[in-house]
């Protein structure tokens, strides 16, 4: 079962994916986690990627894919896996077609979380995270049990730079621009699937599952 989850930052991927992960026992890939996964283990593409990050500079989009890849092969991914923030682009996309026809496999289902942008604006904003081991909360939809602590390790929570109000209209901006068109790539391949994100997490939880099944 391979599967990409697609949205605006905000609308929920990397909440939804850990219930599907632990649900059909398939890994989240997310382009953040092995990035700094292939740092960590100072593989070729790895070093290559630190070098580019320490100047300041984005990864290319050759490094990204060539790490997806390296993902890709690995055992765990045999069963399937959950896509999570990538690809963002079309070009992006029609390499991991290409990457994906070498390895054997392909895409089931793209799942949409669908949330207006002024929704996101009050989930990202009211996000708050755990710097230690990065569980996500928030003041609103997700209250931890003591407030300000992480539920699991009592950790002072914070509230990510990224997640101000200005730059979200930002990346929003961005994501409209840049990564929307894949819904209309995904769609004409039929493999699109919309659901309301803006249900409860229980039942945006069991919108997928009944998805899948």
């Amino acid at each position: 079962m391979n599967i990409m989850l697609f949205g605006a930052p905000g609308s929920g991927k990397g909440t939804q994916a850990k219930p599907i992960m632990e649900k059909y026992n398939i890994p989240q890939i997310s382009t953040g986690d092995i990035l700094r996964s292939a740092i960590a283990e100072k593989s070729p593409l790895g070093l290559e990627a630190k070098k580019v990050m320490d100047l300041g500079q984005l990864v290319s989009d050759d490094i990204i894919i060539g790490i997806i890849k390296e993902r890709l092969k690995q055992d765990d991914c045999k069963k399937g896996f959950i896509l999570d923030g990538f690809p963002r682009t079309i070009p992006q996309a029609e390499a991991l077609e290409v990457i994906m026809k070498e390895l054997g496999i392909k895409l089931d289902k793209v799942i949409s979380l669908n949330v207006p942008d002024s929704a996101i604006l009050e989930r990202i904003t009211g996000r708050r995270v755990c710097p230690n081991d990065g569980t996500s909360y928030h003041i609103t939809f997700n209250q931890p049990k003591v407030e300000g602590k992480c539920d699991i390790c009592g950790t002072e929570l914070i509230l990510r730079k990224d997640d101000n109000a200005e730059t979200v209209v930002s990346r929003l901006e961005a994501y409209h621009k840049q990564t929307a068109p894949l819904f209309d790539f995904y769609k004409e391949k039929n493999i699109l699937v919309e659901i309301d994100g803006m249900a409860g997490l229980e039942e945006v939880k069991n919108q997928i599952v009944r998805v899948l099944e």
